[in-house]
């Protein structure tokens, strides 16, 4: 199996001074579920090469297990900052896409056109197409081979609008995931907030928060298995 992982390029939180970028657990978590089972995983971002980490998910107290083995392993480490660019790669060479969250991908994944021709072309092949956190984001103008939004009655979820409000960014994001998901169409849900939640329906899957990442990386697993 191959797998395709993602990152965003974007290193600006809106108007602010602060720095964003992917989040850590969001993209150390799903990629071991990804290399235990053996999957070639590949990594690749708007503009290529190491792509920005997000700050707040460096903190001592954001670590996991997943994270501390990251920061041991050097070759990930090389291959994160060695990404390939988005561009580049074609949808038929790979099984499965996975977006890993963080702030980065609402102001750059999410109106990428490679990107969204990527996630077309991979849902519409029925490959498993997932995303969790913000990542959900990138799906706002897929769509389906009919013509509707990717999402449009689908069962989904992501970072939820009440979570979005605990890190007190509402006002400093482009637009909410769950606000943006519903408007498209979509059958939101949500656990309570950074509680593990993932949605798998059909071959879309999305996770709702960095607790979920693991989660949403298993059910790409199960469906590549079915």
């Amino acid at each position: 199996m191959k797998c395709l992982m993602v990152l965003t390029s974007h290193d600006k939180l809106g108007d602010t001074d602060e720095k964003t970028g992917f989040w850590l657990e969001e993209f150390a978590a799903p990629y071991y579920v990804f290399k235990d089972a053996n999957v070639d995983v590949t990594l690749v971002s708007p503009n290529g090469g190491q792509p920005p980490l997000d700050p707040k998910s460096d903190e001592p107290d954001l670590q996991t297990e997943a994270t501390k083995r990251f920061k041991n392993d050097a070759d990930a480490q090389a291959a994160l900052a060695n990404t390939l660019k988005l561009s580049e790669v074609h949808p038929d060479h790979f099984d499965a896409v996975f977006y890993p969250g963080g702030h980065g991908p609402l102001w750059d994944l999410a109106e990428d056109r490679d990107s969204i021709a990527l996630i077309e072309s991979m849902y519409a092949a029925g490959k498993p197409v997932a995303a969790v956190c913000h990542a959900p984001a990138v799906l706002r103008h897929a769509k389906a081979p009919g013509g509707d939004p990717l999402v449009k009655g689908k069962s989904v979820t992501g970072f939820s609008n009440s979570e979005e409000e605990a890190v007190q960014l509402s006002g400093i994001v482009p637009f909410l995931v769950e606000t943006e998901l519903k408007s498209k169409g979509a059958h939101y849900s949500k656990a309570n907030d950074w509680q593990a939640h993932a949605v798998r329906d059909g071959n879309l899957i999305t996770g709702q928060n960095p607790a979920s990442s693991e989660l949403t990386a298993k059910m790409v697993l199960e469906k590549t298995k079915q």
